[in-house]
């Protein structure tokens, strides 16, 4: 295992961002984002991307230097159409254009869609709540088969779908949930994989509909699929972040009358308050900080030493991968350069990063 600073991930993430084509915002947006979702601990949507983006964007399904199109703008109601541009780039601007629109009417539903890989989606969350502003997002993945298993099926029919919702509190970031509606998210799977663990019990299932904990197959030729966390509640929400995200806002959906190019396409439908237009921000900051202490002060359960809320793990995350670097496993790290010598990644970036190894 190798352990990279963060700085070092980004310059390269950048230098990827402007091989492919991106301007030189949208380049530094997607390289703070990849590199912030490993400092979270959330390596499925970091660096790991790189490969994926650089061959999507040599495919043409994710286009660099595109425009939010304005389709739909109705006071508290944004709709903005992606055509595959960037996603954590156009993602970024439907949220700021989201905020500014609900400090001004005191909430706002925006929807986004048709975007390339979006990336964290809680990372979205945490836009609004530093903006003073509660949130939830309902996001659906398309364009690729399915990966997650709905509650009773034997095989795939949805993307990993996730769902975010965040809150402003007195720190910073505050209480954030951010999660995939499968158990794990494929990218966890993949990082197993790359590590030569097993996923843990109950996320996933083989090619027979069994369930198993050997990512490889699953990985490698998608036999199999990830199972909804939490049976048929996770499969639930798993839908409704399909039908609220995509099938509401006019994005792509999974279902197969829309064709698939093996790319990666988020909708997100994202609802912004401004928790000042309800109350007072300082009033629901103590009451945050009342309900935490609440919650924690209950005995840990045998096997937990402490009582974490939602964001917590990723601010410990942040604190000791700032200190220690982004550990990367041997192969996603030779996969990462491989993808940014083809990219066209000057080589002096590259053995920056080599140099940091030895």
């Amino acid at each position: 295992m190798h352990h990279v600073q963060a700085d070092l991930l980004e310059r390269l993430a950048h230098a990827v961002g402007i091989a492919i084509g991106s301007p030189e915002d949208e380049a530094a947006e997607m390289a703070r984002h990849l590199v912030g979702a490993n400092l979270a601990g959330h390596d499925s949507h970091g660096i790991g991307m790189i490969p994926d983006y650089v061959r999507l964007a040599k495919a043409g399904l994710l286009v660099p230097g595109r425009s939010l199109e304005t389709l739909v703008d109705m006071g508290a109601l944004l709709v903005f159409e992606a055509g595959r541009g960037c996603g954590q780039w156009m993602a970024r601007r439907a949220m700021e254009r989201g905020i500014g629109r609900a400090r001004e009417m005191g909430c706002c539903t925006v929807a986004l869609r048709n975007a390339a890989h979006v990336g964290r989606i809680g990372h979205y969350a945490e836009i609004c709540a530093e903006a003073g502003m509660a949130s939830v997002h309902f996001v659906n993945v398309a364009d690729h088969d399915p990966l997650q298993a709905p509650f009773g099926c034997s095989d795939a029919r949805l993307g990993t779908n996730p769902f975010a919702a965040a809150l402003p509190g007195k720190r910073k970031p505050s209480v954030v949930l951010d999660m995939a509606t499968s158990a794990i998210a494929f990218g966890k799977a993949r990082v197993a994989r790359n590590k030569g663990v097993p996923v843990p019990e109950g996320s996933l299932i083989d090619g027979e509909g069994m369930p198993t904990t050997d990512p490889t197959t699953y990985v490698d030729s998608r036999k199999g699929a990830l199972r909804s966390f939490g049976l048929h509640k996770g499969s639930g929400l798993a839908v409704m972040c399909e039908l609220m995200g995509a099938a509401l806002t006019g994005g792509q959906t999974i279902q197969p009358a829309h064709p698939r190019h093996d790319g990666i396409l988020n909708s997100m439908l994202s609802i912004i308050i401004d928790v000042e237009a309800i109350g007072d921000r300082d009033t629901l900051a103590d009451e945050i900080d009342a309900v935490a202490g609440y919650i924690r002060r209950s005995p840990p359960a045998p096997g937990f030493e402490r009582i974490l809320m939602p964001g917590e793990p990723e601010n410990l995350s942040r604190a000791q991968r700032r200190k220690e670097g982004i550990p990367l496993d041997t192969k996603s790290l030779s996969d990462i350069l491989a993808a940014a010598i083809e990219a066209g990644v000057p080589d002096d970036c590259v053995t920056e990063i080599r140099k940091a190894l030895t």
